[in-house]
């Protein structure tokens, strides 16, 4: 579903389009799903893809090897658009994260997040001794998963100085939404399940003028 949203959204919201956010632009691209990353690397001015490897994960051809919270290879104000789809939960300083992408991006840049978020839960939940991966497995949903996200995401971004604009099946006509499954037909009954899929844009404001 989450990549269904972000093409919607692209496709479908003017000020959230294709032509504002990807095409012609330095796009920096982690965790590179090979569907979203065909349609930005064949719209892109730039495309950089990266990933912080450790055992276990591959991707063919990564521009950079790096840690989102550690992005000092890249230079202030260089991209114009961040995209990083359930990549945060997996981060240790994952508000460095978010801190880090806010640097690297332009001013009037957008960063796209997306992050496994417990359906109606709050507050996000992080416990870093739990250090099990068959306990992180039953806490937080992924043996590699550090937390399980709340609502407050939102606020977290804000808070590193984001404007944010939340994406939903509700962002859509009806018609659009069901045409393009923007939201699952059957509900999970997984007690860790992202049945309200949401995706984040956020800018980085641009100077007042």
């Amino acid at each position: 579903v989450r990549q269904r949203l972000i093409f919607a959204a692209l496709t479908f919201l003017d000020h959230l389009s294709f032509d504002k956010l990807i095409k012609n632009k330095k796009v920096l691209h982690f965790a590179p799903e090979k569907s979203l990353g065909k349609v930005f690397r064949s719209n892109a001015n730039v495309y950089k893809s990266a990933d912080f490897l450790t055992e276990g994960y591959a991707y063919d051809n990564l521009d950079y090897n790096i840690d989102i919270s550690n992005m000092q290879q890249i230079e202030s104000d260089s991209f114009d658009s961040v995209i990083a789809c359930d990549v945060l939960e997996h981060v240790l300083n994952h508000i460095n994260g978010i801190k880090e992408v806010y640097r690297v991006l332009r001013k009037g840049g957008h960063c796209i997040f997306t992050v496994p978020q417990k359906d109606h839960l709050e507050k996000t939940f992080e416990d870093y001794s739990i250090t099990s991966p068959r306990e992180r497995e039953k806490i937080f949903g992924q043996a590699d998963h550090l937390r399980i996200y709340g609502s407050d995401f939102v606020n977290m971004l804000q808070n590193c100085g984001f404007e944010v604009e939340t994406v939903d099946e509700n962002s859509f006509d009806k018609a659009i939404a069901e045409k393009h499954v923007l939201f699952p037909p059957i509900l999970s009954k997984h007690p860790l399940a992202t049945n309200y899929r949401k995706v984040f844009f956020g800018k980085k404001p641009a100077p007042q003028t």
